[in-house]
């Protein structure tokens, strides 16, 4: 007899079945899922006023959105983690206040006026807050194990509760140059905060799309033990997604200083519905694991478009908040008809 074992080849894989396939072709719809609503409203818009599709109101909305944008950003980033960051709105504010807290000139508005630091460290300052918040919600939430929906509600109260106290319930200003000149200068004749902001969009499409810590974070939010025992460092990743997140707020927060040339003790205030009805409508899920940075940024911009198309017609502001609640209830009940699973 031979003692030749049998053949190990592996046969060729099978393909996937129908089911499979449709389920990725859906995942790679739902990206231009809100592309034809954007039409739409343009269309709406240019009917009821034909200043919507100018250069110059095209614009109005895209520089008004990139702030909140760069935080609807953080916030995708920080979901399909499986986690929450409320305090990206009190980061928003709190971040350029605490840099002129410290550097602009007492005798022109409420602050500390340190004269040994430069106004060319206000933008490091900025975005040194914004990760030491990151950090402190991460070693709360990850070295300690809470639960990060009420860790971040508090820091939320807590860092505007600072905000108020270092400005004493006043709004800085006479702001350094440096503060102010990315919010406020054009490059190649559209607002520099247009530019960053979509910069910031590709480079984490690049990142969540094609790279390994892109895939590791959607491993994460999808199934954290799973994740864990793949060889992920998960604790370490969503450490670092938290401190990215501060970042970002920061930054957007710096940007919208530097546009207004001021920080009011109320910057940011309510801004997280804005950025949470952003997310939802464009698909990010907020069980984790799901969604992806091109729906996001047009569900902001959907988002914008429409409360531009408000404004023209006339609507008072008041109604903002109503049009945010009700466009994440509109996005759940998509998503429960589209996925047959609702994103609660």
């Amino acid at each position: 007899m031979s003692d030749t074992l049998p053949s190990t080849t592996a046969a060729p894989a099978a393909p996937p079945p129908p089911a499979a396939r449709r389920t990725v072709a859906l995942a790679r719809l739902r990206d231009l899922a809100l592309v034809p609503a954007i039409i739409a409203v343009a269309i709406v818009g240019f009917i009821v006023s034909p200043v919507f599709l100018q250069p110059d109101n095209i614009i109005n909305v895209l520089q008004s959105m990139s702030e909140i944008a760069i935080v609807v950003l953080a916030q995708t980033l920080v979901l399909i983690a499986g986690k929450m960051d409320l305090s990206l709105e009190s980061t928003f504010g709190l971040a350029p206040g605490v840099a002129a807290w410290l550097i602009v000139d007492p005798a022109v508005t409420h602050g500390l006026g340190l004269h040994a630091l430069p106004g060319a460290l206000a933008v490091p300052l900025v975005l040194l807050t914004g990760a030491l918040i990151g950090a402190f919600n991460g070693l709360l939430i990850v070295r300690f194990g809470l639960n990060g929906f009420i860790v971040t509600l508090g820091m939320l109260i807590v860092l505007r509760g600072l905000l108020t106290g270092i400005s004493g319930g006043k709004t800085f200003f006479a702001l350094p140059e440096s503060m102010t000149y990315l919010g406020s200068t054009s490059w190649l004749g559209v607002p520099a905060s247009i530019w960053i902001t979509l910069a910031l969009f590709a480079v984490a499409m690049v990142v969540l799309g094609y790279t390994r810590a892109g895939r590791s974070l959607y491993a994460i939010g999808g199934n954290v033990d799973a994740a864990r025992a793949a060889g992920i460092r998960t604790d370490r990743v969503v450490w670092l997604t938290l401190i990215v997140a501060g970042m970002l707020a920061a930054l957007a927060g710096l940007l919208i200083s530097g546009r207004l040339a001021s920080v009011t003790a109320a910057q940011g205030d309510g801004a997280i519905f804005q950025v949470f009805a952003a997310a939802v409508i464009g698909g990010v899920s907020l069980n984790g694991g799901k969604g992806t940075v091109f729906g996001a940024f047009t569900g902001v911009l959907l988002l914008f478009m429409i409360i531009n198309v408000l404004t023209l017609a006339g609507v008072p502001a008041q109604w903002t908040n109503f049009l945010n609640g009700a466009v994440i209830l509109v996005a759940l009940v998509v998503s429960r008809i589209t996925g047959g699973k609702a994103q609660t």
